[in-house]
């Protein structure tokens, strides 16, 4: 039987890296887990990963800092763009006052018939935080935020499509869809997978904008990524996917800390398939505690270390 667990993580090119360290840390309040590089291309890029207390596969928020190699993209339709993270219901006036003494300017929302506090990262990228109550996944209780009131994970993802039907054929038929899916506005959201949290896609239709980019480039949306517990289960989907007629997608791709391919939607966003690697995951490389503390690279970069360091902008991600 062939199945989606449920969400693994979200990844983003943004604009400067310690604009982005101090945005996620300082502000969101998020764990620092991981600095290492972007694994394609020839261009040195930070890959900088930030989670809630563990690290759990639903958790992760991960960015490309591209605006120091000055490569910028367009926010459009036919992409991913709102990141939504998971947080206690109850905390959401707390969320509200911190974001403004940030210097956040930042909208409450009725989404579903949920609260939402609606803001943007410094490079431009749409942010929403939604209360949930019962979110089982435990926050990170450092930076700021006490762990009563921190972010537990995700809780989805939206993209804008300008035919979204489209978008949520393929979720019926290929993308393991569940439950009823719902209507507010021009927003459709339905679940993805076995998971009662994190897993949320809301597609809203959107013909007044321009088509967005699909490289990399600041300010956009790269990936959501999809967490397929094993390499066999990966593999039974990807073949569903592709026998489906679907087959823009990749190869397998080792991320060192899971095994991916990549697939694009009808309505363009751009999904990963993961599976978190098998001798560790995040901290497969370093300890737990120490997780974001030192600068990995895989082993095909090694030996380029300093020359890699040096193409890099210095950015301090302590508490």
């Amino acid at each position: 039987m062939t199945y989606i667990q449920g969400s693994h993580h979200v990844t983003l090119s943004v604009g400067h890296a310690q604009e982005d360290v101090d945005f996620h840390t300082k502000v969101l309040g998020m764990r620092f887990i991981k600095k290492t590089v972007l694994y394609d291309g020839a261009t040195p890029i930070y890959h900088l990963y930030y989670s809630n207390a563990g690290g759990d596969p639903s958790s992760v928020v991960t960015t490309f800092p591209w605006a120091q190699a000055g490569v910028y993209g367009k926010r459009g339709t036919n992409q991913a763009r709102e990141v939504l993270l998971s947080v206690p219901e109850e905390s959401l006036e707390y969320w509200y006052k911190r974001l403004t003494e940030h210097q956040i300017q930042v909208t409450n929302a009725e989404v579903f018939g949920r609260r939402r506090l609606v803001f943007e990262h410094p490079c431009g990228i749409e942010y929403a935080l939604v209360g949930n109550v019962g979110d089982p996944r435990v926050a990170y209780g450092g930076n700021g935020v006490a762990q009563e009131y921190g972010i537990h994970g995700i809780h989805g993802m939206a993209i804008h499509a300008h035919t979204p039907e489209r978008t949520v054929e393929f979720a019926e038929k290929v993308f393991f869809s569940q439950g009823q899916i719902i209507e507010d506005g021009d927003r459709a959201a339905f679940q993805i997978g076995n998971d009662k949290y994190g897993n949320y896609v809301e597609v809203i239709g959107n013909r007044k904008d321009d088509q967005g980019t699909w490289t990399y480039g600041a300010g956009t949306y790269h990936h959501f990524a999809w967490n397929l517990d094993n390499l066999e289960n990966q593999q039974l989907v990807k073949f569903d996917i592709e026998g489906a007629g679907y087959t823009d997608i990749s190869e397998l791709k080792d991320r060192t800390y899971f095994k991916s391919v990549y697939c694009r939607m009808p309505g363009g966003a751009l999904l990963e398939l993961a599976v978190t690697h098998n001798k560790g995951g995040w901290d497969c490389d370093e300890s737990q505690e120490e997780l974001g503390k030192h600068f990995m690279l895989p082993s095909q970069f090694e030996n380029k270390r300093a020359e890699i360091m040096a193409q890099l902008e210095p950015i301090q991600t302590e508490d």
